[in-house]
């Protein structure tokens, strides 16, 4: 039984003990990586302020222009303009606050509202849309604009098809950040979640190495092994004995 537990404990840990080092690996590159540079903190300009608008189109106008029933509805500022956000049954409809007319966030759209918002020089290398969960829009609502600009870290903006917004950017440091995490939290496909069944059966196999590695050791040492810390123990208690008599 102890024979067949210690090469059980052995196999074992050679497979647990590469997912430590792929642990210590992932680890220290997140650790190592500017957090500063992973968020891209910088690359977005803030908004510019907008004059205030004096006359906006009436609700009237803005409801037919919506083409849809109305269930929410939002002035807001969107690139030196103002527009009205109308959330419908169909989905989010831009209107121009000043004409009523539709506004529409094409490819054209979308550079120049990413171009308006990026801090950098560089100019745009493509324009892309993306109407599937990908790593980098995971967390983004769909569909949305990708414009990516030729800089050294190939920064993407990802602009909203909807409403226009800027949403974020990801640059080359965040992307390699999202692969170490992907390989520390041990989710190989959505790398969001850090309490799936692959992680949890390899942290169970953690505790079992632990126990049986515990069991092992008071299995593998004899009293000889401390012979040289026991014997002159031994031998001071029976001369303390022997004096006593």
């Amino acid at each position: 039984m102890i024979l067949f537990l210690r090469w059980l404990h052995k196999w074992i840990g050679l497979i647990v003990g590469l997912q430590f080092v792929l642990w210590t690996f992932s680890g220290a590159a997140m650790a190592l990586l500017d957090h500063h540079k992973v968020a891209a903190e910088g690359v977005i300009r803030p908004p510019a302020d907008v004059p205030r608008l004096e006359q906006p189109v009436s609700l009237a106008r803005v409801a037919q222009a919506a083409g849809a029933p109305i269930l929410r509805l939002e002035l807001k500022p969107l690139q030196g303009r103002y527009v009205y956000e109308a959330a419908t049954t169909d989905g989010v409809r831009l209107i121009d606050a000043a004409d009523g007319r539709p506004v529409v966030i094409d490819a054209d759209r979308a550079r120049s509202l990413a171009v308006s918002a990026y801090r950098g020089a560089e100019p745009v290398r493509s324009v892309a849309p993306v109407t599937e969960s990908t790593f980098e829009t995971r967390t983004f609502a769909r569909p949305v604009w990708r414009v990516e600009f030729a800089d050294k870290d190939h920064t993407a903006l990802f602009v909203s098809a909807g409403t226009g917004q800027v949403l974020g950017a990801k640059n080359d440091a965040w992307r390699l950040w999202d692969f170490v995490w992907m390989i520390h939290i041990m989710d190989y496909t959505k790398r969001e979640s850090f309490n799936h069944p692959l992680i949890i059966t390899v942290a169970t196999g953690i505790v079992w190495l632990a126990l049986s590695g515990l069991i092992l050791l008071f299995r593998s040492f004899r009293r000889s092994d401390f012979s040289w810390v026991l014997d002159p123990i031994a031998r001071l208690r029976a001369a303390a004995k022997t004096g006593a008599r």
